[in-house]
């Protein structure tokens, strides 16, 4: 073939987990509440959907325990979080209790009472309009209620499997291609 591409069967989930890690993506914690306790899971899979109203898409794996929280109580809030924040990104990626992934945690509460991570470079406070089975995963889309803006510094991005390291305030070193 041309150019060195190669295909590859069309549903192959191993080849398109690779194929997808090509693309960089910012890095999240999404928090819920339900009662008195807080839920926290790493997402990557996050968007704008809309200005007017301005709403956003998440989604979440339908093994996540938070995902059963968010569709019950309709809420989520969204951590956007900057290169210093790499330890959390790792810390609500990790199958553990919800206690012990807040646990030394700093947060404060947003407006609805959902866990906003204290550093995050943006926080929405979302009320769920819509979701959708898709697949392993429901994808929630949420109205913005509220937003709080954090510190001004890189955003924490995850590329080919890794993390992309901050050079500076405006600058990001790729990791290379694994062989």
């Amino acid at each position: 073939m041309a150019g060195g591409v190669t295909s590859a069967p069309p549903a192959d989930p191993t080849v398109f987990r690779r194929l997808m890690g090509r693309w960089p993506t910012g890095v999240s914690v999404v928090t819920s509440r339900d009662g008195e306790r807080d839920f926290g899971l790493t997402v990557n899979a996050f968007l704008s959907v809309s200005i007017a109203p301005p709403s956003v898409l998440v989604s979440l794996g339908h093994e996540a325990d938070s995902t059963a929280v968010v569709a019950r109580t309709g809420r989520f809030a969204v951590n956007l979080l900057g290169h210093e924040q790499r330890s959390h990104s790792e810390r609500f990626a990790r199958i553990a209790t919800p206690e012990a992934k807040f646990q030394g945690v700093a947060i404060h509460r947003t407006p609805s009472g959902l866990a906003a991570l204290d550093g995050a470079v943006a926080i929405f406070d979302t009320k769920v309009v819509k979701s959708l089975d898709t697949g392993d995963h429901t994808l929630f889309v949420g109205t913005v209620e509220r937003m709080e803006t954090g510190p001004e510094t890189v955003p924490l991005l995850f590329v080919r499997g890794q993390y992309a390291e901050s050079a500076g305030p405006d600058l990001l070193r790729l990791p290379k291609p694994r062989v």
